[in-house]
């Protein structure tokens, strides 16, 4: 099992520790300025860094989301959600079947019956940021939602089926 460990730098930022699954550990400190460093750690010697990359805050949110599958999602998942304290994003295919297929997010009424917002869509061939109430929801696309847990239940529920 991974685990994370957090400690503040006061006049520096956080630090993260991760100690993965693989055995690997890799130590992320966030300065209060936007850096990111990341240090990966010798198996042999937990103590001795091997490498390091310095990022600035663009290019640390863009491996974010790269990590975070927002520009490739493997296609083993078909479903996957992160967590951030109460706040969850979560991103599902939309099967064959689906109900609201055709219907556009306003027409769903989706943040109204839900409180989750639809943050993208995605297509092989397009990825909708930020979709407004006049996108439809497409056939075999993949959507990202935010929201509180329940929300995000709801609209995943709301997407397939239809109704709440």
């Amino acid at each position: 099992m991974s685990l994370i460990k957090e400690t503040d730098l006061p006049g520096i930022g956080r630090k993260f520790q991760i100690n993965s699954r693989s055995g690997d550990k890799l130590v992320i400190v966030v300065h209060d300025d936007g850096r990111r460093e990341i240090h990966h750690f010798d198996n042999d010697d937990p103590e001795e860094s091997i490498s390091m990359v310095t990022l600035d805050d663009t290019e640390a949110r863009r491996v974010g989301g790269i990590l975070g599958g927002m520009a490739y999602i493997p296609k083993a998942l078909e479903s996957v959600d992160v967590a951030f304290d109460d706040m969850v994003f979560e991103w599902y295919k939309v099967e064959h079947g689906s109900k609201s297929i055709g219907k556009t997010i306003g027409e769903l009424h989706v943040r109204k019956k839900t409180g989750a917002m639809v943050i993208a869509i995605i297509k092989k061939d397009q990825k909708i940021i930020n979709p407004g109430p006049e996108n439809a929801i497409p056939e075999g696309a993949v959507l990202v939602v935010i929201g509180l847990r329940r929300q995000v239940k709801a609209c995943k529920e709301l997407i397939l089926h239809g109704s709440l």
